[in-house]
C-alpha cells in the first residue's frame, strides 16, 4: 500500500514507512533500510521536504554518501525535485566535506592553505623513507604493513602517542616511532594523507570549539547515507558536528555490513539510539527488486546473525521461482553448468548477456568460469579487478615461466629482473642493454656479463642472485618436475611468496590465493611446455566488449548493484564463509552479511553452486558444503544437479565448436576438457560400489577418461576413492557421485 498525498507530491508513491521517514518532523532519525527497500529515493525525497514543506535554506543541509558518484547522482535527483536552489547543498563524501573544511582553516593545524593531498604509493614512499632512516629491516617491518597499521590508527582517532601506549611488543613500538615522524614529515612537506583529511577535521574541532560551532549552525540538518560503513574517526565526526541541532538522519541496514577490513564498525548504527535519547527508529522491510523467495532465503540466512537490528524482508511482487541449487563433481563442472545455464537462458528465456552476474567469494575463484566463458564465446567482464591471467602476481609467475622454458624471452627479463625486488634498476638494466648492442648479442646472453657492462653495487649482486636462481629453476625442468611444483619452488626460492606474506593486507592475501590458484592448473598439465601453450590460448582469449556481456565480480564489489539472474557460487566452507572467519564468531557474522548481500542482489532467479571437489594448492580436495546452505529451508530450493553421461557432458557443457576447433589446442588441453578424439565414452548408469573396486582396478571417468584406482577410504555414500588419472593426475571423489564404470 503507498500513500497518496494530492498536497504534497514528494510524498505519493512512497509506502508508509518511507513516507514516515521523509516527513520526520525533526530530530535524530535512524532509518533501517532493507536491500532493495528504496533508501536512496528516501533519501532525496528526504533532502527536497525539508526544503520545500520545510523551508530549511539548501545550505544548512549537509548529505554524506561513500562515493563521489552517489553524491553527484543524489543532487541531480534533488535538482529535479526542487529545482536549481539545491546547488547551494553540500552533497559530498567525507572525505570531500572534510578537504572544503580544512581548506578554510589550515592555519590552525599548522598548514598553509595549498597543502596537498598524498595518495597511497605518496605515503608509502614517505613512510619507507623514515623506516630506512631508522635501519628498520624491511622483512620485519614491510613498508606497505606500517602504512596499514598507521591508517588504521587514524581511523581509530590514535594519534602517535596512543598508538605507542597501546603497543605491547617491539614491532608495535616501533611502527608508532614510525607513525610520530611521519606525521612530522608530513607537515613539513604541507602535506596530508588521504585518511588525515577525517583524523585532521576531527582534532580541528576538538581544539578550537568555535570553528565547530560555526559549522554546527551552518548545517542544522545533517544526512548520512551506509551508516553502517563508518569507522570510529567518521562515526565521531558525525556526533560533533551534529550534537547541536539535533537533526541527525542516518540511514543504513546492519545487515548489509561488509567492510570490517576496511575499519567499518557496525557498531555506530546499532548504537546509534545510544547516541541521542530521543531517537526515532524507522524501519523500510518492503523490498522493491526481488522476488519473494528470493527474500525469504536471505531472511532465512541473516537470521542467524546475533548482532543485528532484526527486520524482515517482504514484497508483494509474488514468490517468483524457487532458488536453484546446483552441485558439481568438481569447480570444472561447477563452472561448466554456469556457462551452458546462461546460454539456455538466452536461447530459452530471450535474456541478454548483460542480464546475467556470477558473484564469487575470492577473485581466484574466477579462473575456471573465465576458462569456462571463453570456451563457449561468452562475452564477459571482470569488474573490481582484472582477469585472472591479467593480475600482476599471476603474469610475473607465467613470465618467470617463460624465461625458464626460453632464455632469451627479453620481455619477460624485463618484466621479473627486480621482482621481488633486488636492487636491480633501470640504469643498471641500461648498461648491460649498451653492452649488449656492442657486443651483438641479447640483452638475456650480456646480462651474465654484468661486471663488464660497469654494473656496481646492490644491482651487482642482485644480478647474480637472479642468474643462480634462474639456474636452479632450469634444473628443476632438466629433472622433469611437473609446473605445478614448479611454481612452488619459484615462489619459495625467490623470495616471492615470503614477500607477499610478510604484509598480510586483504590485496596480498588475495594474490596469495591467486597463485595458489595458478598452482592447482598448473598441477593439471603433465610439462611446462604444456601448461604454457593451454594458458597462453586462454590469456591471449580477445574480451569482447560492448555493454552485452556477462558480469563477474566479487560479492563485495557486487553491493549496490542488482541483476535479474544472479550466480552465488562456490559456497563451501573455508571459501564462503571464508577459512579466517570460520573460528571467529565475529569474522563469521560479516561472511554471513555477505552472503545476505549477494543473495539480495538478484531481482528475478537466484542460483547457488557449489563443487564436491575443488583444485586449490596444487590438489583435488573434497569440499565441506557451506554452512549458509543448511540455513535455507529446503521447501525453497530446487535441485538443478544432473549426473550426465560423457557424451551429455561434451554437448551440454563443451560444445560442438570446441570439438571442431580442437586442432589448434595442445594435446595436454584437449585431455584436460575432455574433448580428445579417442577420448573413451561412459554411459550413464548405476554407480560402482565400494565392493567392486581395489587399489590397481582400472576405471574410466566422464570427464577424464582412464584412469587406476590408488586408495579407497568410508563405505556406503560416503566412500570415496582416489584414482590417478593419465589426463589430469590424482583427484579424490565420492563414489556415489563420481561418474565411474570399470574398465
Amino acid at each position: 500500500m503507498t500513500i497518496t498525498n494530492s498536497n504534497n507530491p514528494l510524498l505519493a508513491g512512497l509506502n508508509p514507512a518511507q513516507a514516515a521517514a521523509v516527513s520526520h518532523d525533526g530530530g535524530p532519525l535512524l532509518v533501517i533500510a532493507g536491500a532493495g527497500s528504496g533508501k536512496t529515493r528516501v533519501l532525496t525525497r528526504r533532502i527536497a521536504y525539508l526544503i520545500e514543506a520545510k523551508e530549511v535554506h539548501p545550505g544548512s543541509i549537509l548529505a554524506i554518501t561513500f562515493t563521489n558518484k552517489a553524491a553527484a547522482e543524489m543532487k541531480e535527483r534533488v535538482n529535479e525535485l526542487v529545482g536549481p536552489i539545491a546547488k547551494s547543498m553540500w552533497v559530498s563524501t567525507f572525505h570531500s566535506a572534510c578537504v572544503r573544511i580544512l581548506r578554510n582553516h589550515p592555519e590552525a593545524l599548522g598548514y598553509r592553505k595549498n597543502f596537498v593531498i598524498y595518495d597511497q604509493d605518496d605515503a608509502e614512499k614517505l613512510i619507507s623513507l623514515i623506516s630506512s632512516s631508522m635501519g628498520l629491516d624491511t622483512k620485519r617491518f614491510p613498508t606497505r604493513q606500517s602504512a596499514s597499521r598507521i591508517s588504521n590508527a587514524k581511523s581509530e582517532l590514535l594519534g602517535p602517542k596512543e598508538l605507542m601506549a597501546k603497543a605491547t611488543h617491539i614491532m608495535e613500538r616501533k611502527v608508532a616511532e614510525v607513525y610520530a615522524q611521519y606525521q612530522e614529515r608530513l607537515l613539513g612537506a604541507n602535506a596530508m594523507d588521504f585518511d588525515d583529511l577525517i583524523y585532521k577535521t576531527h582534532e580541528l574541532f576538538e581544539r578550537y570549539p568555535a570553528i565547530l560551532e560555526q559549522y554546527q549552525r551552518r548545517f542544522f540538518h545533517l544526512l548520512v547515507d551506509e551508516y553502517q560503513d563508518t569507522n570510529v574517526a567518521q562515526n565521531a565526526l558525525v556526533m560533533q558536528l551534529g550534537e547541536r541541532s539535533r537533526n541527525v538522519f542516518v540511514v543504513g541496514d546492519s545487515d548489509q555490513s561488509v567492510y570490517g577490513f576496511r575499519g567499518a564498525d557496525m557498531r555506530n548504527i546499532l548504537e546509534f539510539e545510544k547516541a541521542f535519547e530521543d531517537v526515532a527508529v524507522i524501519k523500510l522491510e518492503q523490498n522493491y527488486r526481488s522476488t519473494q523467495t528470493i527474500l525469504d532465503v536471505a531472511n532465512s540466512i541473516i537470521s542467524n546473525n546475533q548482532y543485528r537490528e532484526a527486520k524482515n524482508l517482504w514484497t508483494d511482487q509474488g514468490s517468483g521461482e524457487k532458488v536453484r541449487l546446483f552441485v558439481g563433481d568438481d569447480d570444472s563442472e561447477e563452472s561448466n553448468f554456469i556457462a551452458s545455464s546462461i546460454l539456455r537462458e538466452r536461447e530459452t528465456g530471450g535474456r541478454r548477456y548483460s542480464d546475467f552476474a556470477v558473484f564469487y567469494r575470492i577473485n581466484s575463484n574466477s579462473r575456471s568460469v573465465e576458462e569456462a566463458f571463453i570456451r563457449r564465446g561468452i562475452p564477459y567482464r571482470v569488474v573490481g579487478g582484472t582477469r585472472f591471467y591479467d593480475r600482476r602476481e599471476i603474469k610475473d609467475t607465467m613470465s618467470y615461466l617463460r624465461l625458464i622454458q626460453n632464455p632469451t624471452d627479453e620481455i619477460a627479463l624485463r618484466r621479473v629482473i627486480n621482482v621481488p625486488k633486488r636492487g636491480i634498476g633501470d640504469q643498471s638494466i641500461a648498461k648491460v642493454a649498451t653492452l649488449a648492442a656492442e657486443m651483438g648479442t641479447t640483452l638475456v646472453d650480456a646480462l651474465s656479463k654484468y661486471e663488464a657492462a660497469g654494473v656496481t653495487g646492490r644491482a651487482k649482486s642482485g644480478i647474480a642472485d637472479f642468474l643462480v636462481l634462474m639456474e636452479a629453476l632450469r634444473g628443476h625442468v632438466r629433472d622433469e618436475m611437473p609446473p605445478g611444483e614448479l611454481i612452488e619452488a619459484f615462489l619459495d626460492e625467490s623470495g616471492y611468496r615470503s614477500e607477499l606474506a610478510a604484509n598480510d593486507s586483504v590485496d596480498n592475501l588475495s594474490r596469495l590465493d591467486n597463485l595458489s590458484e595458478l598452482v592447482s592448473v598448473a598441477s593439471e598439465h603433465e610439462t611446462l611446455e604444456a601448461f604454457l601453450d593451454a594458458s597462453a590460448l586462454v590469456a591471449q582469449a580477445d574480451q569482447i566488449q560492448g555493454d552485452d556481456v556477462v558480469t563477474l565480480m566479487t560479492v563485495h564489489t557486487a553491493k549496490g548493484l542488482e541483476y535479474p539472474v544472479v550466480f552465488l557460487t562456490a559456497l563451501e566452507d573455508g571459501i564462503f564463509p571464508h577459512s579466517r572467519s570460520l573460528y571467529e564468531p565475529k569474522e563469521l557474522e560479516e561472511e554471513r552479511r555477505l552472503c545476505y548481500v549477494g543473495v539480495t542482489r538478484a531481482r528475478e532467479i537466484l542460483y547457488l553452486t557449489r563443487a564436491n571437489q575443488r583444485s586449490q594448492y596444487g590438489e583435488s580436495s573434497l569440499t565441506i558444503p557451506s554452512r549458509f546452505l543448511d540455513e535455507i529451508p529446503p521447501s525453497l530450493i530446487e535441485d538443478v544437479s544432473v549426473r550426465l553421461s560423457y557424451e551429455e557432458r561434451r554437448s551440454r557443457y563443451l560444445g560442438d565448436s570446441v570439438v571442431q576447433s580442437a586442432s589448434g589446442l595442445s594435446s595436454s588441453t584437449l585431455k584436460r576438457y575432455g574433448t580428445t578424439s579417442n577420448s573413451t565414452k561412459v554411459d550413464s548408469g548405476p554407480r560402482l560400489s565400494v565392493s567392486q573396486l581395489k587399489p590397481g582396478i582400472p576405471v574410466v571417468h566422464g570427464s577424464w577418461g582412464e584412469g587406476v584406482v590408488t586408495a579407497i577410504d568410508g563405505n556406503g555414500d560416503n566412500a570415496s576413492v582416489t584414482i590417478r588419472f593419465s589426463s589430469v593426475g590424482s583427484k579424490k571423489l565420492i563414489l556415489s557421485y563420481a561418474p565411474l564404470k570399470l574398465a
